[in-house]
C-alpha cells in the first residue's frame, strides 16, 4: 500500500454527489439535486476536522460518501493512500472495518428489538473478529470504555436514557478498532447537560485510542471546543477552511462572519455592543443553485463578478483557505 503523503488520513478531491430527480412512468431524469458540488479537503491523522454549515448544505452527504454509504457521482476519496471512491463492494468491507460512524439520532440508529450487547457486538460478528465468550468479553470491554456498566448488556434500547443510547452508538462505532470515526451531529439530539459529557467522552477516546474524527455539526460553539481545524460549508460547497482558533478570531468569508455573529456571548455588555449579521433571503434550492459563487445572492459584499465564475478555494496564508474573490 502506498504511504499517504503529508500525514493525511483522508484526502477528498473534487467530490461531487448529485441525486437524480426522475418523473413519470419510465422514471425519466429531469434534473439533479446538487447535494455536494465539487469539494476538496483533507483530514490529518489524529486530528478533529469540524464540518459546519446550515441544515441541507451537504455535511452529512459528505460523511456518507467518505464511508461509501453513497457512491459519489465523481471525484476521489483517498483513504490511507488508497482511492476508495471506486472500490467494488467486496473490497470495501476491509476498508469499512477501519471506519466507524456515530449517527445523529440515538433513538432511530439502534434496533429496538436487539439487546444493547448484541447491537455493539454486531460489527465484530460481521467482520468475523470475535465469537462466543471472546465476543461477550470484547463487548463488555467496549461498554466499560464508554462509561456503561456491562451488566446493562441484556437491556433493550428503550430502557436507556438518550445519553446512554448515544454511548451505545459510540461503543458500536469503536467495536472494530477503527482509525477514522465520522461523527454525524452526535450531540444535537441530546439535552444540553448530556452534550458536554459526550463531547468529553469523545475527546478522552481520541487521546486514548489515537482516533481521527470528522465532526459534523451546526453548533459552532461545540465545533470550536472540539476541532483542530474547521471547514465551513454552504449549499454543497466549502467556503472556508482553517485552524479552529484562526476561524473564530479572524473569519474572512462573509458567510462565516454571519454564522459566527449568531453565536450568543455569555456577557450582557458584549452582547449589546456587538453587531449581528442578518442574512437576507432564503437558502437557494440545491436543484437550481445560483451561478458563480453560491452565496452571492445573500452576500452584502457581492459585486457583479461574483455571479460570473466560481471562486477557487485559495490559500491566503498560514493554511487559511477561503473561496471569495472579495478577500
Amino acid at each position: 500500500m502506498e504511504e499517504p503523503k503529508n500525514n493525511n488520513m483522508v484526502e477528498v478531491k473534487d467530490l461531487k454527489m448529485y441525486f437524480p430527480i426522475t418523473r413519470g412512468l419510465f422514471r425519466r431524469k429531469v434534473g439533479d439535486i446538487k447535494a455536494v458540488d465539487v469539494i476538496s479537503f483533507d483530514v490529518k491523522k489524529n486530528e478533529t476536522l469540524g464540518l459546519v454549515g446550515e441544515s441541507g448544505c451537504g455535511k452529512t452527504t459528505t460523511g456518507r460518501c467518505i464511508l461509501r454509504l453513497y457512491n459519489p457521482t465523481s471525484g476521489s476519496i483517498i483513504y490511507n493512500g488508497d482511492d476508495i471512491s471506486t472500490l467494488p463492494e467486496r473490497r470495501l468491507k476491509d476498508r469499512r472495518r477501519d471506519m466507524g460512524v456515530i449517527f445523529q439520532d440515538p433513538f432511530g440508529s439502534l434496533n429496538p428489538r436487539q439487546s444493547a450487547g448484541s447491537i455493539v457486538g454486531d460489527p465484530l460478528k460481521v467482520h468475523k473478529m470475535a465469537s462466543g465468550k471472546d465476543l461477550k468479553d470484547k463487548v463488555a470491554d467496549l461498554f466499560k470504555l464508554v462509561g456503561l456498566d456491562p451488566s446493562m448488556m441484556d437491556r433493550v434500547p428503550h430502557e436507556f436514557s438518550g445519553g446512554q443510547r448515544q454511548r451505545i452508538g459510540v461503543a458500536r462505532a469503536l467495536a472494530c478498532s477503527p482509525s477514522l470515526v465520522i461523527c454525524d451531529e452526535p450531540i444535537s439530539a441530546l439535552d444540553v447537560s448530556i452534550q458536554a459529557q459526550i463531547i468529553n467522552l469523545l475527546e478522552e477516546l481520541q487521546a486514548k485510542l489515537g482516533l481521527t474524527y470528522l465532526f459534523i455539526a451546526h453548533d459552532l460553539a461545540v465545533v470550536q471546543h472540539i476541532s483542530d481545524r474547521v471547514a465551513v460549508m454552504y449549499l454543497g460547497r466549502i467556503m472556508e477552511i482553517t485552524d479552529s482558533t484562526e476561524l473564530y478570531e479572524n473569519p474572512l468569508h462573509p458567510y462565516t462572519k454571519a454564522l459566527l455573529s449568531a453565536i450568543p456571548i455569555p456577557d450582557p455588555k458584549a452582547e449589546k455592543t456587538r453587531q449581528r449579521i442578518v442574512l437576507k433571503g432564503e437558502v437557494p434550492s440545491p436543484v437550481m443553485p445560483p451561478p458563480g459563487c453560491h452565496f452571492h445572492p445573500r452576500c452584502s459584499m457581492a459585486i457583479p463578478d461574483c455571479s460570473q465564475a466560481r471562486p477557487p478555494l485559495r490559500d491566503v496564508g498560514n493554511g487559511h483557505f477561503v473561496a471569495c474573490i472579495r478577500v
